[in-house]
């Protein structure tokens, strides 16, 4: 049954939607390790602690909503990424899924590289010490500006994205005097399973230049012609919450394929494969991600067998973890106002925050698990819908969950793994006041990007 259209009759908000995995939970007050960070747990009074500090406590302190983030668990998942891959491969943290200054000196000092998209990004790693070589510039329409401000900064790679790019970013270097090394971002016509709005490699998309249709052969030649650039390899990304490797073994080949060509015409192998990101995270009990060391070894395996099949030497291999490190590393923390039953329909409990802290759900269908994080429960389990307080019929943090029937205002409530993409896509809707970042650690609760207020909004307005 689609999501945009809804059966008819009084009872419909009881059916869940058709093949949806959700079922009552056998206990209410589990915390799931799958979906929560590994500092997570209950204390002897029930209420939910990370890093030992208790929710209550981080909401008297930090207020509600507020992005709750594990640096513990950021930093092991981040040191098991670069663990996995060890020295004969690169892995660079996907700025795009969330980035402050304190997440950039961790990447740094657990050794791990940085991608960026925009200005703003670069900005934000430069300012907290991360070193321009090992930066990564992204981005399918990047301005002159970023491009010089990319090739000042001494950004290690710049992945190019389009003809019109090579030809500009050629000129920007050789004014510099500098050879700037590339990646060419290939289109491989793989389309992972996944959603169509985040699916990047098939052919009607904006991102690369297609593999199919010669463009990214094209693309080959046009930078090496460039003195001021130094190729020094190609580049796929197949889209996000990814599963398994299979896509990734598809794009592999066509890459392995197209270096092996450019070696045919040009007579140079090139040194370095970059397969992307994109492997998913678990949002609820029923998803089932693997374990870097997993990906490691398959991503490894793919890249060495089809290069022994066309006669390559092994590239250096890169890979693009965003989500997979910084998505299960927070949890956002909400104080419930209304709970609304409508007899023979749902229960809808409203929050303090809603799709300006977390648009995913609205933009993607995404799913979500959701506790009762200031206490437990012994109430049977109700169906309800989490929503946000915004104008907007569409404002849902989670569509369907069961929380306790006894949930009353003032009570916390939790959505795990919102690390990734929710506070680096969130907004000032209804001039909602955007919600801080907390990281708690060992040392204590700190705020590492705090909570906007309307000085801040009125500050831009300048009538």
């Amino acid at each position: 049954m689609s999501r945009s259209a809804h059966p008819a009759g009084p009872r419909h908000g009881d059916v869940l939607p058709e093949g949806h995995y959700l079922a009552p939970p056998t206990d209410l007050n589990a915390l799931d390790p799958k979906v929560w960070s590994r500092t997570v747990g209950r204390n002897d009074e029930g209420v939910a602690t990370v890093g030992g500090i208790d929710v209550l406590a981080l909401a008297a302190e930090f207020g509600t909503p507020a992005y709750v983030m594990d640096e513990q668990d950021f930093r092991a998942r981040a040191r098991a990424w670069r663990e996995a891959f060890g020295d004969g491969a690169d892995v660079f943290y996907a700025g795009k899924a969330f980035l402050s200054k304190a997440i950039v000196r961790w990447l740094r000092e657990e050794g791990l590289n940085l991608d960026v998209c925009s200005a703003g990004e670069l900005a934000v790693a430069l300012a907290a010490g991360m070193p321009g070589d090992r930066i990564a510039l992204h981005g399918n329409n990047k301005s002159a500006t970023e491009l010089e401000e990319a090739v000042k900064a001494g950004v290690g790679h710049i992945v190019v994205d389009s003809y019109r790019e090579i030809e500009l970013l050629g000129g920007i270097a050789e004014r510099l005097g500098v050879r700037q090394q590339v990646l060419i971002r290939v289109t491989v016509g793989v389309e992972a399973h996944t959603h169509e709005f985040i699916a990047t490699a098939h052919e009607d998309q904006k991102f690369g230049l297609s593999l199919s249709g010669g463009a990214a052969a094209e693309g080959v030649r046009r930078a090496l012609a460039q003195p001021g650039l130094e190729l020094r390899g190609i580049h796929s990304h197949i889209g996000s919450q990814i599963f398994d490797t299979a896509g990734f073994e598809v794009a592999a080949r066509r890459l392995v394929g197209l270096l092996a060509e450019i070696r045919d015409e040009h007579g140079v192998e090139l040194p370095e494969i970059d397969l992307g990101g994109g492997l998913g995270i678990a949002y609820t009990s029923e998803d089932d991600p693997k374990q870097p060391a997993e990906i490691a070894v398959s991503l490894a395996e793919i890249v060495r067998r089809e290069c022994a099949a066309a006669g390559l030497a092994v590239p250096r291999l890169s890979v693009e973890p965003g989500r997979a490190i910084v998505g299960p590393t927070a949890f956002t923390l909400y104080e419930v106002g209304t709970v609304k039953q409508l007899p023979g329909l749902r229960t809808y409990v409203s929050v303090d925050g809603g799709m300006s802290d977390n648009i995913r759900t609205a933009l993607y269908d995404a799913e979500y698990s959701v506790a009762l994080v200031s206490r437990t429960s012994e109430a049977e389990p109700m169906l309800v819908r989490v929503v946000g307080k915004h104008c907007e019929s569409g404002d849902i943090v989670v569509r369907d969950a069961f929380l306790p029937a006894d949930l009353a205002p003032g009570d916390l409530i939790a959505v795990p793994a919102t690390g990734a993409y929710c506070r680096s896509m969130a907004s000032n809707y209804n001039h909602a006041l955007r919600p801080p970042v907390v990281a708690v650690s060992e040392d204590g609760a700190r705020v590492i990007v705090r909570r906007e207020t309307e000085e801040d909004l009125l500050r831009l307005d300048i009538g």
